[in-house]
């Protein structure tokens, strides 16, 4: 999908095997007991089947990508990215978080989603009108005598898409993720195809707008399919709670999307055109491996949780669990990263990116937070703690610009490092509040970290001591294959021999999550 670029939650803890399980269709009342063997299946096969989906979607994405490009002109994609830039907060309001109210709250009625769902297809229009006003001063703004009629199309999605939103949040909350992922790999290939046609056809970056609203036609025509929900006249009164949950979720999404980019706007800003490519380089470089797996374990997790939000043993154990697994690979990836960054970016990009490497070192230690920090908040979302994640998230739009600015007097590192040294100060209110809430301890909590962390230590030493070994006038590329293989080894033989139980119980689930797949 081409795209321009962009940075963008009854007591048992112990591990239980995992059964046979159909999707679950979670409509029974709060009071049922949950099935801890049930959701295990759901949540193993709901990685496996949303991850697949994502992959394939990506690499139709960038295989879509790299032909498309060659029959386009770079500004065919200046075209579209200006009308995304500003259709991005638009996006917010519209969708106004009914999505995940309706995957969180499990008593709602059916009337009440009917509503809901005219709900949503209101806000929808509301977008598409906001749009449709803004779309002649955005042509002014950005002095682009087509940019208003690409906005007016394009802002279409709007609609499209509020049809498509409650459905697709029930088919989440029944856990059909494999009907997801089909879906997802579907809305994908329609993309590629239409983007391509439309561009061999000399459309210019018409082939860019209708592809983006072909996703929208298409993900909305095969949700229905299979899922379709009646529409009811909202009444305020009934819809207090879904309302006032969403209504939190919608501003503290608003302060994160300010706060997660202002970065970039001081660093264009103060820094300029050149500084502000080399942090957007490091940024990505430093993110990859978190916003890829975090997307996928984002999907899954809230119909999970949400299931179990009574239990808070089982609260605790998927939130070990999740974290775990997430630093087993997230940890080495990353840091693995930092440790590597300098020989890295003189192999991979050559040395007029040589100013990456600080800020590339500094961001992959903000990535491994991150990865942690964007699985808290969907714990915290589903014990109805929506609020304390508002003011918490207006609380960092405050601060973190503020402190990039600062940090912009010491370059693109300055900048980077506000992520490293006042970005976790402002998350310990996240995680106090959730151990609080679930009854969990500081130290149960760095035991699920633990693994991955001491493996990572003992992977640093090793490539440290790689480094010495070479000289200046060593060929990078020796060195750097060397310190990636080095490291990758010392971490995997660690793991096998000293955390090997640990290993074998993800490897269980895994198993017989295969096993009993029918």
């Amino acid at each position: 999908m081409p795209q321009t670029p962009d940075k963008r939650k009854v007591e048992n803890d112990a591990a239980e095997p995992v059964a046979v399980a159909e999707p679950v269709d979670i409509s029974t009342s709060l009071s049922m007991a949950v099935d801890h063997s049930k959701l295990d299946k759901a949540l193993v096969g709901g990685v496996a089947w949303t991850a697949s989906g994502k992959w394939l979607s990506q690499l139709i994405t960038w295989t879509t990508t790299l032909i498309v490009a060659r029959l386009l002109a770079p500004s065919d994609y200046g075209m579209v990215g200006m009308a995304v830039l500003c259709l991005g907060l638009v996006t917010l309001f519209s969708e106004f978080g009914l999505g995940t109210a309706i995957v969180t709250l499990r008593d709602l009625s059916d009337d009440q989603i009917s509503q809901l769902n005219t709900l949503s297809l209101l806000l929808g229009l509301i977008g598409f009108s906001i749009c449709l006003a803004a779309a002649n001063p955005i042509g002014k703004f950005f002095k682009t005598t087509g940019l208003p009629l690409v906005v007016k199309v394009m802002s279409l999605a709007f609609v499209i898409s509020a049809v498509r939103t409650v459905p697709y949040s029930l088919l989440q909350k029944n856990m059909r993720f494999k009907l997801l992922a089909v879906i997802d790999g579907l809305q994908s290939l329609v993309q590629a195809i239409s983007t391509l046609l439309f561009a061999f056809l000399g459309f210019g970056y018409w082939a860019l707008v209708l592809g983006n609203l072909s996703v929208s036609v298409a993900s909305t025509g095969l949700t229905l399919i299979w899922k379709r929900q009646h529409f009811a006249w909202p009444r305020l009164s009934m819809l207090r709670e879904p309302l006032v949950f969403s209504w939190h979720l919608v501003v503290a999404t608003l302060g994160w999307y300010i706060y997660d980019n202002s970065d970039f706007l001081i660093a264009g800003r103060v820094l300029g055109p050149s500084p502000l490519g080399v942090y957007t380089m490091a940024w990505t470089l430093a993110h990859s491996p978190v916003d890829k797996l975090t997307v996928v374990v984002n999907r899954v997790t809230p119909s999970i949780l949400s299931s179990a939000q009574l239990d808070f043993g089982a609260l605790r154990r998927y939130l070990r669990t999740i974290t775990e697994g997430l630093a087993l690979i997230v940890f080495p990836a990353t840091l693995g990263m930092a440790l590597v960054a300098n020989e890295f970016v003189h192999v991979a990009l050559g040395l007029k990116w040589g100013g990456v490497v600080l800020p590339l070192e500094l961001l992959a230690l903000h990535a491994v937070i991150r990865s942690n920090v964007v699985l808290v908040v969907p714990f915290l979302n589903v014990i109805r703690e929506t609020r304390f994640v508002m003011w918490n998230s207006l609380a960092a739009l405050i601060i973190l610009p503020a402190s990039f600015y600062v940090g912009s007097r010491w370059g693109t590192g300055g900048i980077a490092g506000v992520w490293v040294f006042v970005y976790p100060f402002l998350q310990i209110p996240f995680y106090w509040r959730l151990f609080q809430r679930i009854n969990m301890s500081i130290a149960d909590y760095l035991q699920a970290l633990w693994p991955a962390l001491s493996g990572c230590i003992l992977m640093a030493i090793a490539i440290e001591l790689v480094k010495r070994q070479f000289s200046p006038d060593s060929p990078t590329y020796l060195q750097l294959a060397t310190e990636i293989i080095v490291g990758a080894v010392v971490y995997a033989v660690f793991l096998t021999s000293v955390h090997q139980s640990r290993l074998r119980v993800f490897l269980q689930l895994v198993n017989n999550f295969r096993y009993n797949k029918t």
